[in-house]
């Protein structure tokens, strides 16, 4: 009996809430003029991926942060990117070679887990940004959190947390936008109690559409984004909960942009103005993502202090390139275009994990509890194909030609690898209130990996034609938060984390892992969290250090041979405040500095091994800063401003090339026309300046000049 018990309970389990919490969470979509405006420093707040005990911030001994629902709307964030900028210490940008590409504490792509309702994908290709509408809120842990999510996460992890149905008897919400470059939305979400009578309801229902589509601001460039979000909650029993959540996601871009050519001759990057929104690739070239979740939750409260998650989880995504990804200037100013590139990324995940949360006296004191088990099955099959192609442009007027026509890419997709990862972890947390003052927060989490890849490919010493490796990492955490007072506490703690030694778990050939260990990462990290003034303001402060050791470089001696003997440390501080100067005005920012630099670090360079040590990594800033400043003029009418500061990066890894400093301005009016309707207009990139996304090589990845958008909010 015992066994069919469990079978029951193992059908579903990810970080998506209490069913019975749901109410309170999905409270913050409604915005209420009445209410304290939305903030990014919420001290008392839940926070998932922090910890698996419910606990809030102020309980929570790390770097936790969270945008909800309606500071996401109130910031006028139109996707997932838009929401991690406005986080402490976060640069993102979505160029379509690197998906969600993410650069915090000095570390990027797959050092930084990227998790969707807390179920990590394994691969950075895989987290292109998401429309905004489908969030109901994004959290980020800075720092090492491998005993929460499995392998990775040195850098940190962000969970993305979609929408859910929630016991809402009704609401019905939509949005029209529009802005230059043609760039408009249509959404709509509703959440329905299914009775004749709400009162008796037991079961409840959540749809959530948008779509998105803009001309782009690079010549050619088109996009076009479908969202929908389906869930179903029902209360089984008055101590049984199933919610059933489906989602899929399409993403389509025509002539992708992947950056403009750099002017030669010059330490930093810079492009020809005049040229600023060249398009440089084929007329025909593409990226399409379809994306499709599938979540079964079940939720049963056992006792009072006593509860069982368990989720089912589905993924399947296709991702398909056809483009022409590399241009630089000719010594007569022409232009070459290099690089083309097929590649199709079939990925499936399935996975189970179970949790039980419980609360006791451990010696008499208070204790929480969170034990889990957890197993996935990831497979994804890669057709990449290649070609040493290229061709001379004249810079100005130029035939974009098809990819079709560019020999050694025209055949078709081949396959080329097969990955399949299965992993089984165990993870435990405690929390215990050793005095009134003083908690100890603990946490372990053990991975059995196994990864199977199979090469289509030709079969060379480098890549065989099939092998297999096994890990077994085990990561933790240890922390302290004591109280100063009741508004004000400080923190010290110690957290590992493991990963690949390069590459991810999903794309990884034999040359990224060999026969090498994991990678190794560890982080002390003290902090504190207050509020002052009153309650009128609330800040938070941590400073860390991060090392990860034993990634794969090149061997000193010998530019052929790969070792695991790679080594880079990250220290910095981070400080994030709110201040309600009056009760008018609102003022919130935050800064993150770091210091990243590799202690150990070769690379081969015309076939010699280079030392690298003591440079920084490509496409991490020293220092990001965001400041936003809201006024109320009436009770209808509200104006702000914002700006993000964002520091030089480098282009290469001998820090030779540099991407310049930028600072972008914004601006809003926002007017309430009545209870249920907002129209609000904003202004991006207020100066228009000319910036770099993303820096790499002979091109950098421009951002989006000054844009006009006017927006209708709507909420019954």
């Amino acid at each position: 009996m015992l066994r069919k018990t469990s079978l029951v309970l193992l059908m579903g389990t990810c970080n998506v809430a209490w069913a019975d919490a749901a109410p309170v969470e999905l409270s913050a979509t409604t915005i209420d003029g009445e209410r304290d405006a939305a903030s990014g420093v919420q001290l008392d707040e839940p926070i998932r991926t922090g910890s698996r005990l419910g606990l809030t911030a102020r309980e929570t001994p790390a770097s936790v942060s969270v945008s909800d629902r309606r500071l996401i709307e109130e910031r006028g964030a139109k996707d997932s990117q838009d929401v991690i900028n406005a986080m402490t210490g976060v640069n993102a940008s979505a160029n379509p070679g690197f998906g969600g590409f993410v650069a915090y504490r000095g570390f990027t792509q797959n050092q930084v887990t990227q998790l969707y309702n807390g179920i990590n994908l394994g691969y950075s290709s895989a987290t292109r940004p998401v429309d905004a509408w489908v969030l109901d809120r994004v959290e980020l842990i800075g720092g090492p959190s491998s005993f929460l999510h499995g392998a990775g996460a040195v850098g940190g992890s962000i969970n993305y947390i979609t929408k859910l149905a929630s016991r809402d008897q009704q609401t019905i919400d939509g949005r029209i936008r529009h802005g230059s470059f043609d760039d408009s939305e249509v959404a709509f979400g509703i959440n329905q109690a299914l009775a004749s009578n709400p009162a008796d309801a037991r079961h409840f229902m959540r749809l959530d559409f948008s779509r998105g589509q803009g001309n782009g601001y690079i010549d050619r460039n088109e996009r076009h984004t479908d969202s929908l979000a389906f869930s179903l909650l029902s209360d089984l029993t008055p101590k049984l909960t199933h919610t059933l959540a489906l989602e899929y996601q399409e993403d389509r871009e025509d002539s992708p942009y992947w950056g403009s050519p750099i002017l030669p001759g010059r330490s930093t990057m810079k492009i020809d103005n005049s040229r600023r929104f060249e398009n440089y690739n084929v007329g025909d070239g593409r990226y399409e993502q379809r994306v499709r979740w599938l979540r079964s939750i079940l939720d049963y409260q056992l006792s009072d202090s006593t509860s069982v998650q368990n989720t089912l989880y589905h993924y399947n995504a296709q991702r398909d390139y056809r483009n022409l990804e590399r241009y630089s200037y000719t010594s007569d100013g022409k232009v070459r275009r290099s690089s083309p590139y097929l590649q199709r990324h079939d990925q499936n995940l399935l996975g189970d994990r179970i949790e039980l949360r419980h609360d006791n006296q451990l010696f008499g004191l208070a204790s929480q509890w969170s034990l889990g088990l957890e197993y996935s099955r990831m497979r994804q099959t890669l057709y990449p194909t290649s070609s040493s192609w290229s061709d001379v442009v004249d810079a100005e007027h130029f035939a974009p030609g098809s990819f079709d026509d560019i020999p050694g890419v025209n055949a078709g997709l081949t396959t080329q690898r097969r990955h399949e990862v299965t992993n089984r972890a165990v993870f435990a947390e405690n929390r215990v209130q050793l005095t009134e003052r003083l908690a100890l927060l603990t946490a372990l989490r053990y991975d059995y990996l196994d990864m199977q890849v199979t090469n289509y490919g030709a079969v060379t010493p480098t890549s065989p034609a099939f092998f297999e490796r096994r890990w077994e990492p085990l990561s933790g955490r240890i922390g302290l938060t004591y109280a100063l007072t009741p508004s004000a506490s400080v923190y010290a703690q110690y957290s590992t984390s493991a990963d690949l030694p390069a590459g991810s778990l999903a794309a990884a050939t034999y040359s990224n892992v060999g026969m090498f260990d994991l990678s190794k990462g560890e982080q002390w990290e003290v902090g504190s969290k207050f509020d002052f003034l009153d309650g009128r303001g609330a800040a938070t402060l941590a400073l860390y250090q991060i090392v990860r050791k034993d990634f794969a470089v090149r061997d000193s001696n010998d530019a052929n041979l790969t070792v695991q003997a790679g080594q880079q440390t990250s220290r910095g501080i981070e400080l994030s405040g709110r201040l309600q100067v009056t009760p008018k005005l609102l003022a919130e920012a935050n800064y993150a500095y770091v210091d990243a630099q590799y202690d150990e670090f070769n690379e081969a360079v015309n076939g010699v091994s280079v030392s690298r040590k003591g440079n920084a990594p490509v496409n991490v800033p020293a220092n990001v800063a965001n400041l936003w400043l809201t006024y109320s003029l009436t009770p209808a009418w509200s104006v702000g401003a914002d700006g993000r500061y964002v520091g030089s990066v480098y282009a290469d890894n001998a820090n030779s090339l540099k991407a310049p400093a930028y600072t972008l301005f914004g601006a809003f009016a926002r007017y309430r026309l009545d209870e249920h309707t907002t129209l609000t207009g904003r202004v991006r990139n207020l100066t228009d300046e000319v910036y770099a996304k993303q820096a790499y090589n002979s091109q950098y990845y421009m951002g989006p000049p000054r844009t006009f958008e006017l927006a209708l909010d709507m909420r019954f």
